[in-house]
């Protein structure tokens, strides 16, 4: 059976996160799994065991809080790296390895490069990869091209993936045309910004 990529990007890490736990728990293998968070404001720290925390509170000398998604599973092993045109990330699984890539001069690294040698089309690739550097969290998984793909499409609806379409459409209102990987990352009062913008066009 052939293999498919289903991809959800979303405006929340713990909605992102929940998906990621009943993905695993439908059956999809942690190594098929792979998550990456736009971390450029700083809001998550490695910890001492080098795994990734979130901060709580906000603003200069937040605490560290609890161990982001804790447990077993893909979500215990985060880590840290920067991607071309996001920055800095939070991000674990198969994807990491190559949207690095680019940094070490890798010809088809970069988040763009992952996506589209994982099967996601280029159009679509360009969104979740701008959708990421405006604050989003990615999540990918490498499933069977059946009924566990099926599957995972609902859980990832269930847990508020964004529509691409509409999203793609407010990206373009303001001008957007593609996903550049030599774009300076956002800062954190643009992602602050975004955020807030998202809210406000699709409430949760």
């Amino acid at each position: 059976m052939t293999s498919r990529t289903v991809t959800g990007l979303f405006d929340s890490f713990e909605d992102a996160a929940g998906a990621i736990r009943d993905l695993e728990a439908a059956g999809v293998s942690e190594r098929d799994l792979a998550l990456v968070v736009n971390n450029a404001d700083e809001r998550y720290a490695l910890a001492d065991d080098g795994r990734a925390r979130h901060r709580s509170g906000a603003g200069t000398g937040a605490s560290i809080g609890t161990v982001l998604g804790g447990g077993a599973g893909l979500l215990a092993g985060l880590g840290m790296l920067a991607i071309p045109g996001i920055g800095p990330v939070v991000a674990a699984g198969w994807l990491v390895a190559t949207a690095a890539g680019a940094a070490a001069g890798a010809a088809a690294g970069g988040l763009l490069g992952s996506l589209t040698g994982a099967g996601v089309s280029k159009e679509y690739a360009h969104l979740y990869a701008e959708g990421v550097r405006r604050g989003g969290t990615l999540v990918t998984a490498c499933v069977d091209d059946g009924h566990l793909a099926s599957t995972a499409e609902a859980i990832l609806r269930r847990h508020r993936a964004v529509d691409p379409l509409e999203r793609e459409k407010l990206y373009r209102e303001e001008g957007w045309t593609g996903f550049d990987e030599r774009a300076k990352p956002f800062s954190a009062e643009e992602l602050a910004r975004e955020r807030n913008l998202y809210r406000e066009n699709f409430p949760l």
